[in-house]
């Protein structure tokens, strides 16, 4: 059984029953999201440009790393590309995969796939109506710090710069 409960510009909720071996059947209530990007952005000259944006979910502003969502039918590579443009108002001469997770797998089928994007030139801000973003370049020394003391409080941001940091031994 799937049902639909709620559905959005951006993803639905799906009520989902779930055959268990020699159990009652479960249910669960599933948000279903096509998947999300987010790129560490490396500027020339070293550092990391972080965006500063209000999250009207969390009624404050957050610094993180710039996202966004997988349009239909868009490949993840091609969402980074966009977003970044829209967002930091940098093109990337080159960007990679890094790694993959999902955000909340107790209750969203939402994967993260991770970036990293190089050799970055201005072309500006290709912001919504109703965005209002600012970058803030800075160093990864810096950015270290604030993870290891528990400063930044989004997730993807998080675990990207986490990873970013163990894998390169910085």
């Amino acid at each position: 059984m799937h049902e639909i409960l709620v559905e959005t510009r951006k993803f639905y909720v799906e009520r989902r029953e779930y055959r268990v071996a020699g159990g009652d059947p479960a249910i669960r209530d599933v948000v279903v999201h096509p998947g999300a990007v987010v790129m560490l952005p490396m500027l020339p000259d070293g550092r990391i440009a972080m965006i500063r944006q209000h999250r009207h979910a969390v009624e404050h502003d957050l610094l993180e790393l710039p996202a966004g969502t997988i349009e239909p039918h868009e490949p993840p590579i091609d969402t980074a590309r966009r977003e970044l443009i829209e967002e930091t108002g940098y093109r990337a001469g080159t960007i990679e995969p890094f790694v993959e997770f999902y955000t909340s797998p107790g209750v969203m089928t939402e994967r993260m796939y991770a970036f990293i994007a190089r050799d970055l030139t201005w072309v500006g801000q290709n912001l919504g109506p109703t965005e209002k973003i600012t970058v803030e370049p800075l160093a990864e020394l810096d950015l270290r710090s604030m993870l290891t003391q528990g400063r930044f409080e989004d997730g993807k941001t998080i675990a990207v710069l986490a990873t970013y940091f163990l894998r390169t031994g910085r």
